[in-house]
């Protein structure tokens, strides 16, 4: 297992504030608003230095409830320097949602905007522990001024700064979302920039003049880590306020973009663009394009490395980070459709009750590390279901996956996602993978539902492209591409339309809102 521990040193705000402070930290693709690195450091000191007069020490928690806000960057690094835990909350989560995760983190203090005022107005009640509410570009009941709340502390730095952390929650597809606790670190943050920081230099060789495009929302575990991650090291952060397919390309020439991180839905959709939108923009700066939060269609990351080379870098990990693979576009191309070797934890793949599996067969795969990396906050039952039920310190996401002979990780599919038909087992993402690819399809879920005969049917819920009508005839046309291009017992038996499958900007689909539909559940809806 290699290490990951940074060796650098004094790398955050306080170095590159100092260094060069004139230098964009973050960028608004769209507006081209930027924030310095010294305006990073100066604002951060603010808010780390007004949270400490308002009581709050090392180990206490904050959260922040903004959309893709150049704001938020300052937010992180004023948690970060001053050694508090922070929780991003999901921005499209109801005052309710929104409030249980703020209450259940122990946050003190929320940092909202008033882009999302009106539910912002709504959370207090629910969160009877936080004692600061502030907001930023304007305010509602409740809430004071960000920007003059900060002003009236000092910029410099806390006589102390000991790292700080995340603590960020689970999606709650199933149930409420789950806090993922890390022990805090034990050291200051000038000290070590972290794991991975580390992990960024080494891998894709991210550096003080590295231009990353982050075009996911940035409460999500891996945008927000990895900007955060680029500006440790002195990079400048391009942020989308959204993702859309010409507006990501066009960032990349607009701003000489070096780096990029993506999620497979987003490739299907600029694929999917006409020749002169996807081909009118100059890439020539782009060297590296990380991906991960999905497995990428084969024939999908396989059009894309032919369209922008060999630059696509695959990672696989979840926000537990209870292990991490990865793989090169060169090894990804000897190996067609796997996640990479382990670089952290050493992988197991195990049958249902926790026996050891040969050579490729699927099972669950879990992790192995030295001690159990994470807990879920005040969820030891939780915790527990993670575990392998004989090694304590092996984990488990409840993803199904293989590893081939020469150690590479292939994923299957959720465990949860597995279709019983007949007692055949289906796995959808095969079948998703299939379907993607018709030029007629921008978006396609496959789920189990209810038959008398087989228990199960397979059924494909499709999202089609633009200005194409549903028709009985298109559903028999998919069909026939699909059994074209898999066994014909795993295709699916129906296919259905849809204006829009229930898929956030994380490129996170929710596929139990899908099955409750189909099974007669009520009650369900998209957080």
């Amino acid at each position: 297992m290699r290490s990951f521990r940074g060796n650098g040193g004094n790398m955050y705000p306080g170095k590159w504030g100092i260094e060069f402070p004139d230098k964009p930290a973050a960028v608004h693709a769209v507006t081209g608003e930027a924030v310095t690195h010294g305006q990073l450091n100066e604002r951060s000191n603010r808010l780390a230095q007004l949270l400490w007069g308002h009581g709050l020490r090392r180990g206490d928690h904050i959260a922040v409830f903004m959309e893709n806000n150049l704001r938020f960057f300052e937010v992180v690094w004023a948690a970060l320097r001053s050694g508090l835990y922070i929780t991003t909350v999901n921005r499209y989560l109801t005052a309710e949602e929104a409030g249980y995760i703020v209450d259940n983190c122990e946050a003190q203090a929320l940092i909202a905007s008033a882009h999302l005022g009106s539910v912002a107005a709504e959370i207090p009640p629910f969160a009877s522990r936080c004692h600061t509410w502030l907001m930023v570009d304007g305010v509602v009941d409740g809430y004071e001024p960000y920007e003059e709340s900060i002003a009236g502390f000092p910029a410099t730095n806390l006589a102390e700064e000991p790292a700080g952390a995340f603590m960020l929650y689970s999606s709650g597809t199933t149930g409420r979302p789950k806090g993922i606790v890390r022990p805090p670190p034990d050291q200051m943050i000038h000290e070590d920039p972290g794991p991975l920081t580390a992990v960024l230099k080494m891998l894709w060789a991210l550096d003080e003049s590295s231009v990353y495009l982050s075009p996911a929302p940035l409460y999500h575990s891996a945008p927000i880590s990895f900007c955060i991650a680029v500006q440790t090291l002195g990079g400048t952060v391009v942020m989308m306020p959204r993702f859309d397919a010409v507006g990501a390309l066009r960032a990349i020439e607009e701003h000489r973009v070096t780096h990029s991180q993506w999620v497979p839905t987003m490739f299907s959709r600029m694929l999917k663009l006409t020749d002169e939108d996807r081909l009118g923009f100059d890439l020539s700066s782009h060297k590296v394009a990380i991906h991960a939060a999905a497995p990428c269609p084969e024939a999908v990351k396989r059009q894309m490395l032919d369209w922008w080379g060999p630059i696509l870098y695959e990672y696989y990990a979840g926000t537990e980070f209870n292990g991490l693979t990865h793989v090169t576009p060169q090894e990804w191309l000897e190996h067609p459709g796997t996640v990479g070797k382990p670089l952290v934890g050493v992988i197991h793949i195990c049958d249902e009750d926790g026996g050891e599996l040969p050579v490729g067969e699927a099972g669950i795969v879990y992790f192995e590390m030295p001690q159990l990396p994470f807990e879920y906050y005040k969820d030891s039952e939780k915790t527990r279901s993670a575990q392998h039920p004989e090694h304590p310190t092996w984990t488990a996401l409840g993803d199904v996956g293989y590893v081939d002979a020469d150690g590479f990780l292939y994923l299957t599919d959720r465990a949860t996602f597995m279709i019983i038909s007949g007692g055949v087992n289906i796995y959808p993402q095969e079948i998703e993978d299939a379907m993607i690819m018709h030029e007629k399809v921008l978006d396609v879920a496959v789920v189990g539902v209810p038959d008398e005969e087989m228990g199960e049917a397979v059924k494909a819920v499709v999202q089609l492209a633009g200005g194409v009508p549903e028709s009985d005839e298109l559903a028999a046309e998919l069909l026939a591409y699909t059994r074209d291009r898999i066994a014909h017992y795993k295709c699916p038996k129906s296919i259905d339309f849809i204006d829009e499958l229930p898929r956030l900007p994380t490129g996170k689909l929710y596929k139990r809102l899908l099955k409750d539909k189909y099974w007669g559940r009520s009650g369900s809806r998209i957080v």
